[in-house]
Order: C-alpha cells, then sequence, then structure tokens
C-alpha cells in the first residue's frame, strides 16, 4: 500500500524536449515541467540536464510536502532495461549510458530507465485507451514507426531489448529505402516523415503528412493517391501485427494519429479487408497524447519498486 503523499519523478527524454512530472502512484499528474533536451550539446551535457532536472523535481516534490519514492526515465532508442543501459540513441546520442544507476546515485531512489514508446504502450494499456483491454498493441507513428506489444499490463522487451520494431517489417519490397539501410520497411512508406516525403518527390512541393491529409480530404487526386498508399501499408503491417500478437486493442499514438477519421475510417477498412482467420482487433486513438511517456515512465518506476520491495 502507498500513502497518499508518495510521489514518482518521471521523465520522458526525447530529441527536442524533456517531458517531467509527479505522478502519484494512481497516474494522477501533481505537476509538470518542459525542459530543452538540446541534443547538440553532446550526450554527456544531456545526461547532466537529466540529472538536474529529475534531482530538482524531487526538491520540488519535498518542498511541497510530498514523498518521492522512485524515479523512471524514458528514452528513445535502444534501450537496455534489465541493466538500466541507454545503449544508442541516434536523436539523444547515447551510446552505453548507465542512466539509471547514474539516476540512483544521485537521487537515492530506486530508478527504472525505460524506452519510450514502450512505457508509452504501457501507458495507454493501463491508464488510456487500451484501459482493460489485456492485449494491447501500441503503434506510435511519427518520424518512424514502433510499437509496445502489452499483455496484462507489462511489456514485451525483448531478449536484446529491442522488441516492438513494427517499422521495420518489410511491406513493399521495392520500396523506398529506409533508414536502417533496407527497402520497403513500414516506417519509410507509412510514417508522418514518410508521407511528406513521398509528396514531395511526387509534386515538387513540401508538404507535411498533415498537409497531405487536409489536401486528400479536399480532394486532390495527388495528395489522396499518397495518403491511400501510405494507409494500406499500414494495414499490412498491422495485419502482420495482429497475425503475430493477437491482440485485443490497437491503439495509434504519435502525430499521425492527430488525422482523427481521416486516417481511422480507411485503415479500419483496409485492416478488416487483409484479416481472414483472425479476430479483428478494435481500432483506437491514443488518450494519453504526450503525457503517455511520462505516465509510462512513472508506472515502470512503480513495478521496479514493487520488485525490489518483495
Amino acid at each position: 500500500m502507498t500513502s497518499g503523499d508518495e510521489v514518482v519523478v518521471a521523465l520522458d527524454v526525447g530529441g527536442t524536449g524533456m517531458k517531467c512530472a509527479l505522478v502519484r502512484p494512481d497516474g494522477a499528474t501533481v505537476h509538470a515541467e518542459r525542459h530543452a533536451t538540446d541534443a547538440a550539446r553532446g550526450p554527456e551535457a544531456v545526461v547532466g540536464t537529466i540529472l538536474d532536472v529529475a534531482e530538482g523535481l524531487a526538491g520540488k516534490a519535498r518542498a511541497d510536502g510530498l514523498t518521492p519514492v522512485a524515479c523512471g526515465i524514458a528514452v528513445p532508442g535502444v534501450v537496455d532495461e534489465a541493466r538500466g543501459v541507454a545503449v544508442w540513441s541516434a536523436n539523444v546520442g547515447f551510446r552505453d549510458v548507465p542512466l539509471r544507476d547514474l539516476a540512483r546515485g544521485r537521487l537515492g531512489l530506486p530508478t527504472a530507465l525505460g524506452h519510450d514508446v514502450r512505457v508509452g504502450g504501457l501507458a495507454e494499456a493501463r491508464l488510456g485507451a487500451g484501459r482493460d483491454a489485456g492485449h494491447v498493441l501500441f503503434v506510435a507513428i511519427g518520424t518512424g514507426i514502433a510499437a509496445a506489444h502489452v499483455v496484462d499490463g507489462s511489456a514485451a522487451v525483448g531478449a536484446h531489448g529491442a522488441a516492438g520494431e513494427i517499422g521495420h517489417i518489410l511491406v513493399r519490397p521495392d520500396g523506398p529505402p529506409c533508414g536502417c539501410g533496407r527497402p520497403g520497411c513500414l516506417e519509410a512508406v507509412a510514417s508522418a516523415s514518410a508521407i511528406g516525403r513521398r509528396y514531395a518527390e511526387l509534386s515538387g512541393a513540401p508538404a507535411t503528412a498533415a498537409e497531405v491529409a487536409d489536401r486528400a480530404a479536399a480532394g486532390e487526386p495527388l495528395a489522396g493517391r499518397v495518403w491511400r498508399e501510405a494507409v494500406e501499408a499500414l494495414a499490412d503491417g498491422l495485419a502482420t501485427g495482429q497475425a503475430l500478437f493477437d491482440v485485443a486493442t490497437i491503439v495509434i499514438g504519435g502525430g499521425l494519429a492527430q488525422a482523427g477519421p481521416r486516417l481511422f475510417d480507411p485503415l479500419r477498412t483496409a485492416l478488416h479487408e487483409r484479416l481472414t482467420f483472425h479476430r479483428e482487433p478494435r481500432l483506437v486513438a491514443a488518450a494519453l497524447g504526450d503525457e503517455a511517456g511520462c505516465l509510462g515512465a512513472a508506472l515502470l518506476a512503480l513495478d521496479t519498486l514493487a520488485k525490489e520491495s518483495r
């Protein structure tokens, strides 16, 4: 049992900014703040900022009469959650950073380090759009595409900390090159950045995925074609995910989910057409927005605290 004054120090570190909060065990945020990551300063400077911010949040909690009981940190890239190491991140520049132990040493609190998409999935499965579903696939679609498979409130990590890389399912063998070096990956066709890039190639004019969605909805043929291609590829990727995981609910988050019915209506139809004997999952938009990473980091920290206290 936890007392009413206990909070978790939670940080969600991105390439551009950090979303930080004090979170109660029931998932309620009692204080939130944002800081610039400024990754161009280099990984050591970023680590310094993370530790300073975490320490400041713990101090803020105590000053407000609250008791910080744990710390949770979410980072992008490859994360070894068992060892608490940020193995690699293109956006932040981490390479084998023992972030969990560094934070634990600075704060003197039990600390958990998690992957940003996995903890986002954790939050959506336990507190958000996948609540009470039991089996959830959370898919974040933005600059890239990544997923988290959550079963009974726990996200699968994988043997090497790399579970959930649904963006690197091969969907178009002769498709555009992916950042990973292979052509035709899902995120090379259906991510928000890929949609904007494809439209620009065909039209000669730059556009964001949101603009492509707007133009497609307004009846522009080229935008409609690009949007349709992306939705079809995404449906192929999700059908593969459903064949593998047989989830009750697929939660779509990230920037592309902001397209709302313009994404979800054709995507539901396309996914339905691809399923034969598989049970059709509920397909819904994420509910927690950009708070999911922070909330998930807090949940991971609470899970770690519960294990350590056994």
